[in-house]
C-alpha cells in the first residue's frame, strides 16, 4: 500500500485587502499599512490507491454579501477536472468550518468526513451565533454539518492522528478551537498544510497572528509547531492563502495557472 501522495494546491479565489485588515493589531508593529493579497485554496492528496481533499472551498452563494472578489474557478469543477469525482466517495478533511472551508461539503453526499472534536463541539454550541464568531461561517453549512455528523460520517480526532496511511492530521486550535495542520508523506519529504493555522508565510515567520482568531496563545503555539515541522530539508510549508505558494511550487502540468503540486 503507497504511502506517498502527490500533493495538490488549487487556487480559487482571491480579493485584495491591507495589512491592517489582514494581522491582529497591526499598528503594534509601527509599520505603514501596505496591499496584501488574500487568496483562497483547497487541497488534494492522490496516490494510486487513495484520493484524499483536504477542504471544500466556499460556494458563490456564501460569497455574494462578503467582500468583493475574484472568482478564478469552481472548486467542485476544479477538482472533476482532475480527475478526482465526488462520487467515488474520497475521504475528505476538514481543516475548521469557516465558510471558505466548508462550503461544497454537501459535494459529498457518502464521503467519511475529518474533523477535530473541539471544532464540532464549538460550532454547534452556545457561542456560534455570537457575531464575531458567526461572521466567519454559514449556518447553511453548519446544520448540513450536523446532518453528516447524525449520518455517523465524522471521524472525529482530539489528537495527533494518522487517517490515512501517510496522512496526518494534529490539532492545533487558535484560529478556532480545533484548527487541523494535515501533514501528508510524499516522495520528497513532508507537505504540511497549514491550512489557517498559517495563512501567510509571515505569519510564522515574523509571529504575526492574523486577526480572526479565538485562542492567542494557542496561534502562537501553532507557529512554534510549524517551525519545528519544516525544520528539515523535504518538509515543506505550505501557507492557506498566501499568493506565495503559486511562487514557491511548480505549476501541475496540464491544470492550467491556478493549480501547483508540492511534493
Amino acid at each position: 500500500m503507497s504511502t506517498t501522495y502527490e500533493v495538490l494546491a488549487i487556487r480559487y479565489g482571491t480579493r485584495p485587502t491591507t495589512r491592517a485588515q489582514t494581522f491582529l493589531n497591526h499598528h503594534v508593529y509601527r509599520e505603514p499599512d501596505t496591499p496584501i493579497d488574500l487568496d483562497f485554496f483547497l487541497w488534494v492528496a492522490r496516490n494510486d490507491e487513495r484520493t484524499v481533499v483536504i477542504d471544500t472551498g466556499y460556494t458563490a452563494a456564501s460569497a455574494v454579501n462578503r467582500m468583493p472578489r475574484l472568482e478564478l474557478a469552481d472548486p467542485i469543477g476544479t477538482l472533476a477536472e482532475l480527475g478526482v469525482k465526488p462520487e467515488a466517495s474520497p475521504q475528505v478533511i476538514i481543516t475548521h468550518a469557516h465558510y471558505d472551508h466548508l462550503g461544497n461539503l454537501d459535494a459529498f453526499p457518502s464521503s467519511e468526513v475529518v474533523l477535530a472534536r473541539a471544532e464540532y463541539d464549538f460550532w454547534t454550541g452556545p457561542y456560534a451565533t455570537r457575531p464575531q464568531f458567526a461572521c466567519t461561517t454559514e449556518e447553511v453549512e453548519l446544520a448540513h454539518l450536523r446532518q453528516v455528523a447524525a449520518e455517523g460520517r465524522i471521524t472525529f480526532v482530539e489528537r495527533s492522528t494518522q487517517v490515512a496511511p501517510g496522512v496526518e492530521v494534529i490539532p492545533v486550535g487558535g484560529h478556532t478551537p480545533g484548527q487541523l495542520v494535515v501533514r501528508v508523506a510524499t516522495a520528497t519529504g513532508h507537505a504540511v498544510l497549514a491550512s489557517d493555522a498559517a495563512h501567510f508565510y509571515e505569519e510564522v515567520e515574523l509571529d504575526r497572528p492574523f486577526t480572526y482568531i479565538t485562542d492567542l496563545e494557542d496561534t502562537y503555539r501553532a507557529y512554534e509547531l510549524l517551525r519545528e515541522m519544516t525544520a528539515e530539508p523535504g518538509e515543506v510549508l505550505v501557507a492557506g492563502h498566501d499568493r506565495d505558494v503559486m511562487r514557491r511550487f511548480p505549476p501541475l502540468p496540464g491544470a492550467g495557472d491556478q493549480v501547483v503540486r508540492i511534493g
